[in-house]
């Protein structure tokens, strides 16, 4: 079983999961803040989320395994190169991997990103431009995008 730590966030708290020297989950909980379970790593983690919400970070450098099908990699990684402060559609992303027409499948891949905001999953919108599918929920994912559009 991992690890994990449970930090005080804008949006309830921070989980941060980790096995060895490697970030396996970050996501938003209603578990209450925690010192047990903290390491070098997960403040490492915990201080870029900062800095990402403070404006300060567009990018994260802390190691992190992402576990799923091959399908879900591919999409997670084309989640990581989608620039900051911009957006894409489930379908744009579906192209992208290889994939024309799997744009549920695409949501679905979203939905298990197990790395919440360093694999911006909440950068992808529906094809009418709107906000939908966050397993963080629509007020993060609005936020963030807010966010990112101030400082892009």
């Amino acid at each position: 079983m991992n690890s994990y730590a449970v930090y005080p966030f804008p949006f309830g708290q921070l989980k941060i999961g980790y096995q060895d020297d490697a970030v396996t989950l970050l996501m938003r909980t209603d578990e209450p803040a925690r010192d047990e379970g903290r390491t070098p790593l997960t403040e490492l983690v915990f201080q870029q989320v900062t800095e990402y919400l403070n404006g300060g970070r567009r990018d994260f450098d802390f190691p992190y395994l992402l576990r799923g099908t091959e399908f879900q990699q591919r999409v997670w990684r084309a989640l990581c190169a989608i620039p900051y402060g911009e957006t894409r559609t489930y379908g744009e992303v579906a192209a992208a991997v290889g994939s024309p027409g799997a744009a549920r499948a695409v949501g679905m891949a979203n939905h298990r990103n197990p790395i919440l905001i360093a694999v911006p999953c909440h950068r992808v919108i529906g094809a009418d431009g709107s906000l939908v599918g966050y397993g963080s929920g629509l007020d993060m994912k609005e936020a963030l995008l807010r966010l990112e559009k101030k400082y892009a």
